[in-house]
Parts: structure tokens; C-alpha cells; sequence
């Protein structure tokens, strides 16, 4: 088959881009998710629209192909491109410009008007060009119409079609489109508006930390907010373990969690088989069935928000609340570090003891949870207890193995 950078399904091909750069660029005899000459040819696919963005080096075993991006040196997110490749059949292009041409003086039409003037106006002037039928066209217009791109107003019996009147200019949407584009969970909804304008590649802001990936999960997080919107419980298929097997669940979307640390993103929904919320990465589904609409949907949301006080990162473990308790040793000159236990704490609580003394306490359901982020404050901890003295084991422990590591002069100062 012929290689082709276009692509007709998206579930495809971020598949492979996540086999190829989230899990690592696997090599040819690695790869076996796909026969060979896929894997040759959704490898070429990527590289032509991730080519200056490709590495590799050599190793013992072979080339080490790999994604190497620093993100303060491009303006925009790499993997929008994946979404841009979309094919459409040639009546799709046809009559999205002849709509558009069609009702370009301003004046509004009903489905009918519309439909002759495409066979007067436009295929009239070709030997054996194709019509459109009546059912084609109408599935166009209420598409359009539920995309904002026309307006359709009722008269009578009938719709009438129009451009929308308020259309703005983009320009005064400019610098707000440049950071939604990079920064929001549906970013890649602003790389399309920014391709709009002349110079689109003009970088209005340049980030630190950028998590890129995610834009390969933007499908899956349009159907989760859609079924949250609608109230829609919904089928996931999923894909995870050593085996990467798929699995379905059931469940009702109620939030979308996203990672400060890490970037990571997770679906907070009620899980109908364990009767209770659950978080599923979005990483491993696959595809968002809806089904149907949940008339008493405020009543599972109220189970998320009695579970919060006592989620601190995504795991809800055996229910059994987990007290913890931090104190910190913090020099009045150094009020930033405070400043950074307000805007951190999450679920828990801060309080002065005295000019220098800090204490943090939190009451979780899985305080090893906390590791990573009581960590970063080693050297100032002045004391560390918890209810699970797993935790207190497991930090000092790690605590004993970084002197070991590193060891120390006790008489430094």
C-alpha cells in the first residue's frame, strides 16, 4: 500500500505515536501490535510531521530513535500536527466550500434554495459531476449548525441558513487563542484557530514546562466533557496492565483531574460495579461510548465532593483515613517557602506555632501518596509522624539511604 500522510481515523495513529514516544520508539522487530509494513508506514507518517523534532543515537543493540524537544524554544505543541491530518472524501470538501460560498452574501435559505443552487450554480458547470442528495446536505447543515459555523432559524414548517451576523475579528482574540492553544487540556481547539492568521507560528509566550503528550488524549477528553455536560453515564474501553489487554467499564464522567507535577490527566467518575468513585488515566482508554442520560446526576457528583477532603493525588485505597502530620523549620526571610505550603497544601491544613515552627497535617486516604512532595522539603522537616508508620518508615529509610549514598562531613557547617 502506498505510504499516505493523511490519516482517516485518529485512534490509529495515536496509538502508535504513544507506542512510539510515550513507551519508547520500538524498534521494527519490537514492535508487534502491527505487521511490519504498518509499522514502516505509520513510522514515515510521523516523521514527516515530527521530523525536526526525531534524535536518535547509536547503541549496542541498534539506532535509539527518540523525540527530543525543548519546550521553551517552540511555540507551539508539535503533536497538534497528528490532528491536522485528517482526510475528508472529495463531496466533503466540495460542499463545505460551496455552503459556505453559497451563503457568503449574507442572505439566508432554506434547505431547498440551498440544494438548487448547488445544482444551477455550481455542478451545472462540470460533465459528470456527482449531486448531492437531499439527506447528505441536510446531515451538513445540522452538523454546521451545531458547530456554530451557520445559523439555522426556524420560519413556518422549515429552517432557514445563514452566516452568523457578530462575527468577530480574530486579531482582538489573539494573544488569549496563543495561550489557550499551549496551556488548556483542549489546546490543540486554539492551534486551529491560530492557523488563521498570517503568521500563526509567532510565538506570543514561550512555557518553562509543557507537558506535549497530552495532546494525543484531546479526542478522549471532548467525548468525557460532552458526557459530563449531558450527564451521560458511558462505556470505556480500556487498555493497561503487562499484557495490555482491553477491558470495559461502565461509569458516569464527573470530573477531569489534571497533575501539576506530572501532567497527567484523569477521569474522576462513579464506578457502577464497585459502587463508588474511581479515577481512570486517560491515557488507557481507548474509546468513550455514551449511553444514556443520568436524570439524578447531582447526586453522584455529591459522592465526589464527600470523597475530596480526603483525596490528595488519585488513590482512594480501603477508606481508611490516613492522618499525617508535617512540622516545618522556616526562617521568617524566607516567607516563600510559606507562600509555596499555601499554594500546595491541597487537601490539608497549615499553621504558624511560633516564629520559625510550621506545621502541615492532612487527614487522606493514602498518605504514601505524599512522598514525592514531602520530600522537596528535606532539611527543613523537624518532625514527620503519621498514623500508617509504613510512611514514617519508608521516609526515613529513604532518608538513611541518601547519606548512604551521598555520606557527609558532620562537622561541615
Amino acid at each position: 500500500m502506498a505510504y499516505s500522510e493523511l490519516i482517516k481515523s485518529f485512534a490509529g495513529i495515536r496509538s502508535y505515536m504513544r507506542q512510539f514516544f510515550a513507551y519508547g520508539f520500538r524498534s521494527r522487530d519490537e514492535f508487534d501490535a502491527k505487521s511490519a509494513r504498518s509499522y514502516d508506514n505509520e513510522k514515515r507518517r510521523i516523521e514527516s510531521w515530527l521530523g525536526e523534532y526525531m534524535s536518535f543515537r547509536q547503541e549496542s543493540s541498534g539506532k535509539s530513535v527518540f523525540l527530543s524537544v525543548d519546550s521553551r524554544r517552540i511555540p507551539n505543541n508539535p503533536l497538534y500536527k497528528a490532528w491536522k491530518a485528517a482526510s475528508f472524501t472529495k463531496n466533503d470538501v466540495s460542499l463545505h466550500f460551496i455552503l459556505l460560498d453559497i451563503l457568503a452574501d449574507g442572505n439566508a435559505r432554506t434547505m431547498s434554495e440551498i440544494l438548487d443552487s448547488i445544482d444551477a450554480d455550481y455542478l451545472s458547470a462540470f460533465k459528470a459531476a456527482e449531486p448531492f442528495d437531499e439527506s447528505t446536505l441536510r446531515k451538513k447543515l445540522k452538523e454546521y449548525a451545531e458547530l456554530g459555523l451557520i445559523t439555522a432559524e426556524k420560519q413556518g414548517k422549515q429552517y432557514v441558513y445563514s452566516l452568523p451576523s457578530d462575527r468577530a475579528s480574530l486579531e482582538t482574540w489573539r494573544e488569549a487563542v496563543s495561550f489557550f492553544s499551549e496551556d488548556d487540556p483542549m489546546g490543540v481547539i486554539g492551534s486551529y484557530v491560530l492557523d488563521k492568521y498570517e503568521d500563526a507560528s509567532a510565538p506570543f509566550f514561550t512555557f518553562k514546562h509543557r507537558y506535549l503528550l497530552f495532546a494525543l488524549d484531546s479526542g478522549i477528553m471532548l467525548d468525557l466533557f460532552t458526557a459530563i455536560h449531558s450527564r451521560e453515564r458511558v462505556e470505556l474501553e480500556l487498555v493497561g496492565g503487562k499484557n495490555r489487554k482491553t477491558r470495559r467499564s461502565v461509569t458516569l464522567p464527573l470530573k477531569i483531574y489534571i497533575s501539576v507535577q506530572g501532567g497527567r490527566q484523569y477521569l474522576a467518575a462513579y464506578n457502577y460495579w464497585k459502587r463508588g468513585v474511581g479515577f481512570y488515566r486517560l491515557d488507557s482508554i481507548l474509546k468513550v461510548k455514551p449511553l444514556e442520560t443520568v436524570p439524578d446526576y447531582e447526586k453522584y457528583q455529591e459522592y465526589l465532593q464527600d470523597e475530596q477532603p480526603h483525596i490528595w493525588g488519585v488513590a482512594l485505597g480501603q477508606k481508611n483515613i490516613e492522618h499525617i502530620e508535617m512540622i516545618l523549620t522556616i526562617d521568617p526571610k524566607d516567607s516563600h517557602i510559606v507562600h509555596r505550603l499555601e499554594r500546595e497544601k491541597r487537601c490539608g491544613t497549615i499553621a504558624q506555632i511560633d516564629d520559625t515552627a510550621w506545621r502541615f497535617t492532612a487527614d487522606v486516604y493514602d498518605a504514601l501518596e505524599l512522598m514525592p512532595w514531602l520530600r522537596t522539603f528535606i532539611g527543613r522537616i523537624a518532625s514527620l509522624t503519621c498514623s500508617n508508620k509504613r510512611v514514617e518508615e519508608q521516609f526515613w529509610s529513604d532518608l538513611s539511604a541518601l547519606d548512604a549514598l551521598y555520606g557527609g562531613d558532620d562537622d561541615a557547617v
